[in-house]
């Protein structure tokens, strides 16, 4: 498995993991993406795309949201997915990792953010196991399956940081 940018020539297999109905039921997104759809969830300048390559195919990406705000540009949200015959396989660890690294050592970033569905319990351990802490849970927050479920809050300070 290769870490990587994203690539335009990646699109087809980052639209064929949002395809899949486990992978989008764990995002803001409603199933069934367009191929328009999954491309504009990158196209922003300000948004920092790596992926996992796996024998010539993208098998999940990690996205660094950074913001533009001046008070908050330590800061970024961070997303990630993975296709669902790789999941359970350290892909995704792999890719906070080396996520983790690039904010900590080359885009200055002190606070990594992200939201996290409660019954999500395999994100949630991950996140966990590389350093992230859930800060607050989001109640009712989104609708899936026909009900409203709860989401997570949690984050990462960089270790290095020192607090005046």
């Amino acid at each position: 498995m290769r870490i990587r940018h994203l690539e335009q020539t990646d699109s087809k297999d980052i639209f064929d993991i949002y395809s899949f109905t486990s992978v989008t039921e764990y995002t803001s997104q409603l199933p069934y993406l367009s191929s328009n759809q999954v491309a504009s969830l990158f196209e922003n300048p300000d948004n920092y795309t790596l992926v996992a390559e796996t024998d010539g195919k993208v098998v999940g990406h990690v996205t660094l949201f950074l913001v533009s705000k001046s008070r908050e540009k330590h800061c970024a949200s961070i997303a990630i997915s993975v296709h669902p015959e790789f999941q359970g396989q350290g892909v995704g660890k792999a890719l906070m990792i080396e996520a983790i690294n690039q904010a900590d050592n080359w885009v200055n970033l002190v606070r990594l953010e992200l939201e996290v569905h409660t019954s999500n319990e395999a994100a949630v351990s991950l996140y966990k196991t590389v350093g992230f802490e859930i800060e607050g849970t989001k109640r009712m927050s989104t609708f899936k399956g026909g009900r409203y479920i709860d989401m997570y809050f949690m984050a990462r300070i960089a270790p290095s940081y020192q607090p005046i």
